[in-house]
């Protein structure tokens, strides 16, 4: 073959038979692509709007959030509803992620040995809650969910709770100085129970 029939110059055979070259190509492309996808996001506060009307938690849902947390609740309830015909039928509105710009962690997943919660608040009354976390099946008799009557007696704990705001308020979640400063006296004397069922009522509310 002559010189004159010889490729020259950059061409797809010689990166296809040289590992090398081929390797630190696709680095560089990686790279770049990475960059394009990355570098955005250091300049946006929250990859996610919040929908029109949410609001964070107070610091009595704030505390039986944190309750509902500690018990395990999500074991068995799953707060994502998923957006199939079966699924909005029984629950609502499916869940949107502007919902859950204030939740660190948010509740999602798919375990539904009890139904889904994300649409429960205002659906039953404060008094029904109260008797069916002190004892399930005084409501719902084929219920296999635990009591919690615990809940009643144990108080809240007052002094974490600016603490705990304050901490969220580092990772995006709008709480101000007022909030913060009075979140103690607004959860002092309430019980575990007040505080589960405040942030039960609340679940779901901004979109319906």
């Amino acid at each position: 073959m002559s010189n004159a029939n010889k490729s020259t110059g950059f061409t797809h055979e010689k990166v296809e038979t040289n590992n090398f070259l081929m390797i630190v190509l696709i680095l560089i492309v990686v790279a770049i692509g990475g960059l394009v996808e990355i570098v955005p996001l250091f300049f946006q506060k929250s990859t996610t709007e919040a929908v029109q009307g949410l609001k964070p938690y107070t610091a009595l849902q704030l505390a039986g959030r944190d309750v509902y947390v500690r018990e395990g609740c999500y074991n068995c309830h799953s707060q994502m509803i998923r957006p199939f015909r079966a699924e909005t039928l029984r629950y609502g509105h499916y869940s949107v992620a502007g919902e859950f710009v204030y939740d660190h962690p948010f509740q999602w997943g798919s375990k539904r040995t009890g139904p889904d919660l994300h649409r429960v608040g205002g659906k039953y009354s404060d008094e029904w809650h109260r008797i069916h976390l002190n004892n399930p099946r005084d409501v719902v008799p084929e219920s296999n969910m635990p009591a919690y009557p615990w809940l009643e007696k144990n108080l809240v704990d007052a002094e974490a709770m600016p603490r705990h705001m304050k901490a969220l308020r580092v990772v995006g979640v709008p709480y101000s100085d007022e909030e913060i400063a009075k979140a103690g006296a607004d959860v002092k004397g309430k019980t575990e129970m007040d505080a589960v069922v405040a942030y039960l009522q609340i679940l779901g509310r901004a979109l319906r």
